[in-house]
């Protein structure tokens, strides 16, 4: 290998750091959004009422059956002292899907409030997104410890939050131009099986264009490391100000000693 050959230090530095960038990517998206069993939570109460309700067509047992799920999940967290957001989310979800879904008799209003809240979040998204304020960068902000400082110090990160605000609002928009119109044609149990099938594909290539585009910005400025550092600089100026006042006093002291 010749000299040209050879990487340069700042070369090795510059791909270290696009490494620990994408590193703290993927470990703030795998917080954000649950990772592996944030994905079963979300996916297992549905999965067990279609199940049950495919089965047996009894609506009360299948909402029986999904919402204690739920509630297993959470105190499943609760007993391994693990954040139980998105639990307790699923249980929201699931506990709205139940009564309303006994209020109509309508077994397929079970999907209802859930797919509401799809077609909210989709325009969440957009609208955040032409407003210069994109959802994602509101979420994942403080996860990546800048907070808001990618909307005027980081120009690069708000170009990135914004395309991913853009991919999860249209990628949740066509997961409802396929489940609203089930829900007016087809059965409960095929609307049931294509929304469970519907879970998981879109929220990973919502992730997966998340992580691409974060990837490729710039790093997030850490506003917390900032603070603390302005706090430490505070305390350094204050204890060069009582030592200056002592020094002076002692030199005044000598001075009134020799007079």
């Amino acid at each position: 290998m010749t000299s040209l050959d050879k990487p340069t230090a700042d070369t090795v530095d510059a791909e270290d750091s696009e490494q620990d960038v994408r590193a703290v990517t993927e470990a703030a998206l795998f917080e954000a959004f649950g990772g592996l069993r944030g994905m079963i939570e979300t996916v297992l109460p549905g999965l067990l009422f279609v199940s049950i309700f495919t089965i047996n067509k009894n609506l009360h047992w299948s909402a029986i059956a999904a919402l204690a799920v739920s509630l297993v999940l959470v105190v499943v967290r609760l007993v391994t002292r693990d954040t139980v957001k998105h639990a307790f989310s699923g249980v929201f979800g699931v506990a709205f899907g139940v009564v309303f879904a006994m209020m109509t008799g309508n077994a397929k209003d079970f999907y209802l409030p859930g797919m509401l809240y799809t077609l909210g979040l989709a325009l969440a998204y957009i609208i955040t997104a032409l407003a210069g304020v994109p959802l994602i960068g509101l979420i994942l902000g403080p996860v990546f410890k800048e907070n808001l400082s990618w909307r005027k110090r980081n120009p690069g990160r708000k170009l990135a939050y914004t395309k991913a605000s853009w991919a999860w609002g249209l990628i949740l928009l066509a997961k409802c131009a396929i489940l609203f119109p089930l829900y007016w044609w087809a059965n409960t149990a095929q609307l049931g099986w294509v929304l469970v099938a519907l879970k998981i594909p879109p929220f990973l290539l919502a992730v997966w264009l998340t992580w691409v585009f974060l990837a490729k910005a710039p790093a997030p400025i850490d506003v917390f490391a900032e603070m603390e550092a302005e706090e430490q600089a505070e305390k350094d100026r204050k204890a060069a100000a009582e030592t200056s006042g002592e020094d002076q006093d002692a030199t005044s002291g000598r001075h009134r000693r020799d007079a």
